[in-house]
């Protein structure tokens, strides 16, 4: 499907009007970037940039989509819109890297009118999907190395889940329940029951007898429906000492947990794993890091952004062709929506052991790189051709490298600073 209709009424209008006055194809870049990082956050997460590149290959105006715009635009508009088709170049920062205020996370270069249209559709996906995507990195940082599942589908709308789980994934979720995120970008699913399961049975036991004949003793058994310490003996029992692992979704996590591995251990269960899920967040997460816990199942938290649902970029010109034919900077003014003009590039400043130092960011001019720098921007499209698209692999090495080398401030889950500063040069 077309993607030209996710935008917005006046990107269209201000095409007319800049058509009419022939300053449409002006060579312009525009930039898309933070400037602050949601309150309290020490780092944020792109992520989302593969969906972009798809979005901007199906921004095309199909006789269908034209019929809706013909009320909202004129005629000569109509028919150049027709034969639109991105034909610039993009440059931005990988997904799965770190961020900071004013980063240059997309630079969009081609004329006025092509790339203007670009911007709700941007913001749609980059906001929303690097909101989730900063949430799971502090959620999989506070797990350690206890695999993270997310669970979301069912906290937000249908569509934004299945971003929602990509998202996640990149950031070093290991697993999602959402079937559609298996079928478009290969996330690992996982999953095995609910309480409706359990109460549709005569008894607790019935239940798990059933599923344990359906999917093997490996499975994971539900143990909080009526009493913990009964289904836990009562799971024992039925799958043996080999139960793949049991799940709690209520009460005191790390008690239960505590009294639940003492209980396993006792059975004979002793690698049977204890998952727990209900509304966990970082800060949950870290709290039960003394727990005996092997695993998070992570759903409303993480959809949401923990607190944080979007991520606050905008998308502004911030250089354009003069009327002698030199790029000129331009940027918004206005008090407490500040822009800084002109064409950006960007570098990770690190020390001699490969600690970041700072986010540097070059006006004009790529920054000097002083040997142990390391450069952020990379091709995304040329002249209207996708080249950065890469796997969902390369995303979450990409992501894991770009946090281990942050200060070890950025592990913290209390409120505090960037943890590097944002240099303009």
């Amino acid at each position: 499907m077309s993607t030209a209709l996710l935008t917005d009424h006046y990107e269209l209008t201000m095409l007319q009007a800049a058509l009419q006055s022939e300053t449409a194809h002006r060579r312009s870049v525009f930039e898309l970037f933070p400037r602050r990082l949601p309150e309290g956050r020490r780092y944020g997460v792109v992520a989302g940039v593969g969906r972009a590149l798809d979005a901007i290959e199906r921004f095309t105006f199909d006789a269908e989509t034209l019929t809706v715009l013909e009320e909202v635009v004129d005629g000569p508009t109509l028919d150049w819109l027709a034969s639109y088709r991105f034909s610039g170049d993009i440059w931005g920062y990988g997904e799965g890297e770190t961020y900071f205020p004013f980063s240059p996370l997309l630079v969009v270069e081609s004329t006025f009118a092509e790339a203007v249209l670009l911007e709700t559709v941007l913001l749609s996906i980059y906001n929303h999907d690097s909101a989730v995507a900063s949430a799971a990195s502090r959620m999989t940082l506070a797990a350690g190395d206890r695999p993270c599942i997310e669970m979301g589908s069912r906290r937000t709308h249908e569509e934004a889940a299945v971003a929602a789980a990509r998202a996640a994934y990149v950031a070093g979720f290991a697993a999602s329940s959402n079937l559609a995120a298996r079928q478009r970008y290969g996330v690992p699913t996982t999953g095995t029951s609910a309480h409706s399961f359990t109460l549709l049975h005569d008894s607790e036991g019935e239940a798990f007898r059933a599923q344990v004949a359906s999917l093997g003793k490996d499975t994971t058994l539900l143990v909080d429906t009526y009493d913990v310490a009964d289904a836990v003996r009562g799971a024992v029992e039925i799958a043996g000492p080999g139960l793949g692992a049991v799940r709690l979704d209520s009460g005191d996590l790390a008690v239960l947990a505590t009294e639940v591995r003492a209980q396993l251990d006792a059975l004979g269960a002793t690698g049977t794993r204890i998952i727990v899920t209900s509304d966990l967040d970082e800060h949950a997460i870290s709290s039960l890091a003394a727990a005996p816990v092997d695993g998070y199942g992570v759903g409303t938290e993480l959809v949401t952004g923990s607190g944080h649902p979007t991520c606050g970029f905008v998308y502004k010109l911030v250089a354009r062709e003069s009327g002698s034919g030199e790029l000129m900077s331009v940027a918004k003014k206005s008090v407490d929506k500040i822009s800084v003009g002109g064409r950006k590039y960007a570098l990770r400043r690190r020390t001699t052991s490969g600690v970041a130092e700072a986010e540097v960011i070059g006006i004009g001019h790529r920054p000097t790189d002083d040997g142990d720098d390391r450069a952020l921007l990379v091709p995304l499209v040329r002249a209207g051709e996708v080249v950065g698209r890469e796997s969902l692999a390369d995303a979450r090495a990409r992501h894991l490298a770009s946090r281990a080398e942050l200060p070890v401030a950025s592990q913290q889950m209390s409120r505090g600073e960037p943890v590097i500063p944002t240099v303009h040069e």
